[in-house]
């Protein structure tokens, strides 16, 4: 089974709709007994919360079901129960890498980095812009499950 964290700064709009957006992808592809996904802050400021109400409404109009979710905090010991602790920008990177006390098995990565994107995934938080946020998610999410699916045919 690959196991999946999607990590961002407080866990209500971008790594839960990458969560979300995964999680669609990979049923679609009939592999839902192959993953687990889940995703995590690197923040306490929203602990507990559900997502937010734009990114509900994005997955909505996208026909993307919500997962359930409320917003929960990395641990270290995630580092060791997930393949791919994947963040949605430099600064969740940064904080994630802290949180795991380093990186020696090379398992955090940043989604754009899968979809070929130089830039981070910017926080709607801030922006306002979810559908920005949800293009640079999908795009990210497929490169991601395409990776994932090429290490596991070559092992």
């Amino acid at each position: 089974m690959i196991k999946i964290l999607f990590i961002c700064h407080g866990n209500i709009c971008r790594s839960t709709m990458a969560q979300s957006v995964m999680t669609h992808l990979v049923n679609e592809q009939g592999l839902s007994d192959e993953f687990y996904i889940d995703s995590a802050a690197t923040s306490r400021e929203e602990i507990g919360n559900p997502p937010h109400y734009g990114t509900v409404d994005k997955l909505r109009r996208e026909g993307i079901p919500l997962v359930s979710h409320r917003a929960v905090q990395m641990c270290r010991e995630d580092y060791d129960r997930y393949d791919y602790l994947i963040g949605m920008d430099s600064a969740n990177i940064r904080n994630m890498t802290r949180i795991a006390g380093g990186d020696p098995d090379g398992k955090i990565y940043r989604l754009p980095d899968f979809a070929g994107q130089k830039a981070d995934i910017a926080d709607p938080w801030y922006t306002g812009n979810f559908e920005e946020t949800y293009r640079d998610v999908l795009a990210g999410c497929k490169g991601l499950l395409a990776h994932c699916m090429t290490e596991r045919r070559n092992k």
